[in-house]
C-alpha cells in the first residue's frame, strides 16, 4: 500500500506546483512571457558595447538634386497624409550645414506615414557609413519613429499565414516575437 502512495502524493504536489507556476507565469500579457536569453541563444551572446552616433540627415525634396523623392500619394484625403511613402538617398553629415560639413555616409531606403490618427513614420533606411572606423558598415532602421518601451530592443519575427483569401487578398498572419529589451 505504500508504494503506491508515494506516486500519487508525487502527481497531487506535481499538480499543485505545474498550476501554481502558469498562474504566477500569467502575471504578464497573456501574449507575451520572459524567456533565459542563456538558455535559447546558448553561445551566441557576445559583450555588447554601446556607441552614439550623432549625425545630421539631410532629407530634401526641393533643389535640382532631390534626395527624398515621393514614390507613392495617399489614395484619397487624409489629415496625416497616410498612405504616403518616399524613397531616400540621403546625404548623412558631422553638422547641420550640408555645404561646409563633412560627409560621414548616406541614408537610403523609405518612410511613409503608416497611421491614419496621427502623423507616425515607419522608417525602413540603412545607415551606410563611408568614413573612418565605420567605413563601410551600415546600421538598419526599421520601425516607428516612436520606440516606447523597446528603445535598444533587438530581436527576430517568425510570421505565419493562418488564412488568406485568394480572391481579396485579405490575410490573417500568426507572429512570434522574440525581443531582447531592458
Amino acid at each position: 500500500m505504500a508504494k503506491h502512495l508515494i506516486p500519487t502524493r508525487f502527481v497531487v504536489v506535481s499538480t499543485v506546483l505545474l498550476f501554481l507556476c502558469q498562474f504566477i507565469s500569467c502575471q504578464e500579457e497573456e501574449y507575451v512571457r520572459s524567456l533565459n536569453p542563456k538558455r535559447h541563444l546558448g553561445g551566441m551572446m557576445k559583450k555588447q558595447k554601446l556607441s552614439h552616433f550623432k549625425f545630421y540627415w539631410h532629407d530634401t525634396y526641393s533643389a535640382p538634386n532631390a534626395t527624398a523623392v515621393p514614390i507613392i500619394q495617399p489614395a484619397g484625403p487624409s489629415p496625416t497624409g497616410f498612405g504616403s511613402v518616399s524613397m531616400i538617398d540621403d546625404p548623412i553629415t558631422v553638422g547641420p550645414d550640408l555645404k561646409t560639413s563633412k560627409l560621414v555616409g548616406r541614408a537610403q531606403g523609405l518612410y511613409g506615414i503608416a497611421s491614419q490618427h496621427e502623423v507616425a513614420l515607419l522608417m525602413a533606411m540603412n545607415f551606410w557609413f563611408v568614413e573612418g572606423k565605420y567605413n563601410g558598415s551600415s546600421i538598419s532602421i526599421m520601425g516607428r519613429n516612436q520606440s516606447g518601451l523597446f528603445r535598444f530592443a533587438t530581436g527576430y519575427a517568425h510570421a505565419s499565414t493562418h488564412t488568406f483569401n485568394l480572391t481579396n487578398g485579405d490575410a490573417v498572419v500568426e507572429y512570434n516575437l522574440y525581443v531582447l529589451h531592458y
